[in-house]
């Protein structure tokens, strides 16, 4: 289960969160939309301990982190965390498989072990075919379906994908969100979805509305 309670942040002296709670149980997986700047994206980053808050509480699975040390995050996040990124995070320096790989690599699962389940990830996404190639071989739409694919490999407990259809066509688009969808409730793990499109929202199980005042069903 994940518990947000009066969750803030502020700014430079300006708030951008103030008072977010939320339950979510196992398996469920809910859409949050709101206009560009109220807060969407710095909500995700402090329920995935990138950002810390100014005050409440975050719980994972009972496990209160949202004070625990960078150590701690770390390994929280290796653990029970997959993060899609808007801006993909994709290493140059490994092939595609490998990049997907990578979270399971960080578990300490042997890398002949870990190309199998890499490249599942990668057929499923539509890149089958490219888990050889180099990061720079791939265009914008392509980097994100390996993001997608790496934040799902290592069966993470909590999924957060921040606009993660923003660089695909409507085909690609639609594929990745079936796939969300279907892995988080497959494995009863907990996802949040972060996007503008109520086309995505109406993949998840509910949506969320942010706004100034907070966040509303």
């Amino acid at each position: 289960m994940l518990e947000i309670e009066n969750l803030s942040r502020s700014f430079n002296g300006r708030t951008v969160l103030q008072n977010i709670s939320l339950r979510l149980v196992p398996g469920e997986y809910v859409a949050i939309v709101g206009e560009s700047g109220v807060g969407k994206s710095t909500l995700l980053n402090l329920i995935a301990g990138l950002d810390r808050p100014d005050g409440g509480c975050l719980r994972l699975d009972g496990e209160d982190y949202a004070q625990h040390d960078e150590d701690a995050l770390t390994r929280l996040r290796r653990d029970k965390l997959g993060f899609v990124f808007q801006a993909f995070h994709i290493l140059p320096h490994l092939n595609v498989a490998q990049n997907v790989a990578l979270p399971l690599w960080l578990q300490g699962v042997e890398r002949d072990a870990a190309d199998g389940p890499a490249r599942e990830l990668l057929d499923a996404v539509g890149l089958g075919a490219r888990g050889d190639s180099w990061p720079r071989e791939l265009s914008g739409g392509e980097m994100q379906r390996v993001a997608i694919a790496r934040a799902l490999v290592h069966a993470p407990r909590l999924v957060l994908a921040d606009e993660p259809t923003g660089n695909l066509d409507p085909a690609n688009a639609a594929r990745v969100l079936a796939l969300l969808a279907e892995r988080v409730r497959a494995a009863g793990a907990i996802g949040i979805l972060v996007t503008h499109s109520l086309e995505a929202a109406a993949t998840a199980d509910r949506t969320l509305h942010l706004t100034a005042e907070g966040l509303r069903g």
